[in-house]
C-alpha cells in the first residue's frame, strides 16, 4: 500500500480528522502529543498563521522521533507554491478548503493524497476529476447531513468528509455518520480552547480519547 491509499484508510478507519493551528511552536508539540496519545494516528495542522511552516517543521521532527506510524498533513493550502513547501517539508497529504487545479497537480506529482474541500455538486465533479477520492464538504455545518445524502448517490466512488460545525456529541455526529460519511474533521469542537490555554494537556487527552470513542459507537 502507498502513502497515499494509506492516508485514505486511516481517515476511513478511525473516522475523525483532527486539525488546528497554534501560533506558538511548543504548544503545537503539546496537542500533537495530546493527539497521539490519545489514539490518534492521522492529523491535519493547518496553514492558518505566519509560523505555519516553521511550526510543521517542528512537529515533524517530533513525529520521526517519537511517532513513526503518525501520519501528519497540512491543510489550508490554496496555491501551487505554498503545497510545494509544505511538500518539501515532509507533509504526508495536503488538504486545501478549495478545488485547485494547481495544488491537485503538485500533490499528484508525488502521489500522495489531496482532499480538496468543496460544497456545490460542480466542485465535487471538479476535485474528482482532478484525483480527489476523498473530498471535505466545507463549511459542513452550512449543508447538513441531508445534503450528504441526497448528492451521496451522484457521485458512487467518492468517499466524503464534513468538516465545520461537527459536533462531538452522539446525536450529531450519528446523523453525519448515518448520511454516509466516512469520518469527520474536527478543530476546536476536539480540541478545547479552555485546556490548551490552561496548559492541561492531560485533561485534553482524556477528552479526545472520550470524543474519539463517542465517533466509534455512533459510526
Amino acid at each position: 500500500m502507498n502513502k497515499k491509499e494509506n492516508v485514505i484508510k486511516q481517515i476511513t478507519e478511525s473516522g475523525l480528522l483532527p486539525l488546528y493551528y497554534h501560533e506558538d511552536k511548543e504548544v503545537s508539540i503539546a496537542i500533537l502529543r495530546s493527539l497521539y496519545s490519545a489514539g490518534v494516528r492521522i492529523l491535519e495542522y493547518t496553514n492558518r498563521g505566519e509560523n505555519a511552516l516553521i511550526n510543521f517543521q517542528a512537529l515533524k521532527t517530533v513525529t520521526q522521533q517519537e511517532m513513526p506510524d503518525l501520519l501528519l498533513g497540512i491543510g489550508t493550502i490554496k496555491t501551487a507554491e505554498t503545497a510545494k513547501r509544505f511538500l518539501d517539508a515532509g507533509a504526508d497529504f495536503i488538504v486545501s478548503p478549495i478545488v485547485s487545479a494547481e495544488v491537485a497537480a503538485i500533490v499528484r506529482e508525488q502521489n500522495l493524497a489531496w482532499i480538496p474541500g468543496c460544497l456545490t455538486p460542480t466542485e465535487i465533479h471538479e476535485a474528482e476529476l482532478l484525483g480527489a477520492s476523498l473530498v471535505k464538504i466545507f463549511p459542513g455545518n452550512l449543508v447538513g447531513p441531508s445534503y450528504i445524502q441526497t448528492i451521496k448517490d451522484i457521485f458512487p466512488d467518492l468517499l466524503f468528509m464534513p468538516t465545520g460545525g461537527v459536533e462531538p456529541e452522539e446525536k450529531n455526529l450519528k446523523s453525519w455518520f448515518g448520511a454516509g460519511v466516512v469520518a469527520v474533521g474536527m478543530g476546536s469542537k476536539l480540541l478545547q480552547t479552555n485546556l490548551i490555554n490552561e496548559g492541561n494537556f492531560e485533561a485534553l487527552t482524556d477528552y479526545i480519547k472520550k470524543a474519539n470513542l463517542l465517533i466509534q459507537s455512533c459510526r
